[in-house]
């Protein structure tokens, strides 16, 4: 995976310095959080600079539980639910495109089973979408 792009601590990322990285993908960063807003207003986001990985990442709750962490690359922004034992029963029946469920499956034995998607698209958000369903069906 490409290496996230907010790395200066100094940076915070407004949304100014969020357009200068997504660039085509900035439209589609817009309609995630404008789904996010319009039909879970009880999100919480927050971001914030981890040493241990040098960047900035954006951590999305809901009732202090963890739905995703999100982070920025050279022209995308990346996705990461982490998901329980009650979301490996669903996963392989659910509309995520297969490589995300092989993704899923190949994290068996983990401690934390996750599954990651790069979006730049639309058609992306739509996947984002079905994995967020799958993350509050099963939290």
């Amino acid at each position: 995976m490409k290496k996230p792009v907010l790395s200066d601590p100094a940076i915070y990322p407004t949304d100014e310095v969020l357009s200068s990285h997504l660039r085509k993908a900035k439209p589609s960063f817009a309609l995630l959080f404008r789904y996010n807003h319009e039909n879970f207003p009880e999100f919480v986001e927050r971001w914030k600079y981890y040493n241990d990985g040098k960047s900035w990442l954006l951590n999305v709750s809901r009732k202090k539980k963890t739905l995703f962490w999100l982070s920025v690359n050279d022209g995308a922004f990346r996705t990461t639910f982490y998901l329980n034992s009650r979301a490996a029963l669903s996963v392989p029946g659910s509309k995520i495109p297969k490589e995300l469920k092989d993704q899923f499956r190949e994290s068996e034995g983990k401690t934390f089973r996750g599954i990651t998607v790069v979006l730049r698209t639309k058609k992306d958000v739509e996947v984002y979408k079905e994995l967020l369903a799958l993350k509050l069906a099963t939290m």
